[in-house]
């Protein structure tokens, strides 16, 4: 199962569109967003009228935090796990979360095999006490290139794709 996992896309229309768009292409089942929708209405007209598999999603520190739960509510498909979420996918136990000091606390309590984190826009993976710990960096291309990490759950395989490249 191929996952897509992405952060801080800040509302970035075109990004979004364009990133959603090879999502479908290129058999992504899942997404996980890890943060930084600022407004609620991206979720209702875009992201979930156009992926229609699972979204697991958390909260960012630019959210609508009363608004994008009741909007993620009205999709069957999306899932809003508040501050930090856990899915079980294969044999891998996966966590994600906006902050990178959470992420690490989380890598580092040896419950999970991967930890996405966002917020800082900068794409970084790094092993701690067993667990991959990885930022997919700014869907928006805000301070970095516009990135976001794909995940094949069969083979383990996580990588890194620039937006402009796919």
């Amino acid at each position: 199962m191929k996952i897509a996992i992405f952060s801080d896309s800040h509302d970035h229309q075109p990004n979004l569109e364009k990133f959603l768009d090879w999502a479908d292409k290129n058999n992504i089942t899942k997404l996980i967003f890890c943060g930084d929708l600022c407004a609620p209405a991206i979720l209702k007209n875009i992201i979930a009228p156009k992926f229609k598999g699972a979204i697991h999603m958390v909260f960012g520190n630019v959210t609508d935090r009363e608004l994008l739960p009741r909007v993620a509510a009205g999709f069957e498909q999306v899932v809003h796990h508040g501050d930090q979420g856990e899915i079980k996918i294969d044999k891998s136990t996966i966590g994600f979360v906006h902050y990178p000091k959470v992420a690490r606390e989380m890598a580092a309590s040896g419950r999970y095999d991967y930890v996405f984190y966002g917020h800082t826009h900068a794409p970084w993976q790094e092993k701690v006490n067993g667990c991959q710990l990885v930022n997919p960096g700014t869907l928006a291309g805000l301070f970095n290139k516009a990135t976001f990490a794909v995940f094949d759950t069969k083979t383990n395989k996580l990588e890194l794709k620039l937006l402009e490249k796919i």
